[in-house]
C-alpha cells in the first residue's frame, strides 16, 4: 500500500495482485464444492434440454389439432353448402307442386273441419 498527499488529504491506494477476485474465488474452494457445481450445471441443462422438447412436442400437438380443426371446418363448410342447395331444389319442387296439387286446390280445403279421412281427400283427387 502506498500513500500519496495532494491538498492536505492523505490518500490510500491499495494494489492489487495478479489474480482478479473471482481467481481467488475459484482457488479457495474446495474440489467438492466444483464438483457440486458440475453436477447442477449438468443436471440444470438436462433440464431445460426436457423442457424445450416438452414445448415442442406440445406445440406439434397444437399444429395437429389446428390443422385436424380446418379439416373438419372445411368439410361442415362443403356440407353446408350441400344443404343448402337441397333446401333450394325442394323449395322449387314445392312450389311447383303447390301450382298442381289438387288437395291445395280444391275448395273443400278452404273449411274448416276435422281432419280429412280419405273419402274426403278422394273427392279432392281428379277422376
Amino acid at each position: 500500500m502506498s500513500e500519496a498527499r495532494s491538498s492536505g488529504v492523505s490518500v490510500s491506494v491499495v494494489r492489487r495482485t495478479s489474480t482478479s477476485d473471482s481467481e481467488q474465488d475459484f482457488q479457495s474452494q474446495s474440489p467438492s464444492s466444483d464438483d457440486r457445481k458440475v453436477r447442477r450445471r449438468e443436471k440444470n441443462r438436462v433440464a431445460a434440454q426436457r423442457s424445450r422438447k416438452k414445448q415442442t412436442q406440445k406445440a406439434d400437438r397444437l399444429h395437429e389439432e389446428y390443422e385436424s380443426l380446418e379439416q373438419e371446418n372445411a368439410s361442415l363448410k362443403k356440407e353446408i353448402g350441400n344443404l343448402t342447395e337441397e333446401v333450394k331444389h325442394l323449395s322449387e319442387v314445392l312450389r311447383t307442386h303447390e301450382q298442381i296439387c289438387p288437395l291445395l286446390l280444391c275448395p273443400m280445403n278452404l273449411i274448416a273441419m276435422p281432419r280429412a279421412t280419405d273419402a274426403t281427400t278422394a273427392s279432392c283427387l281428379p277422376r
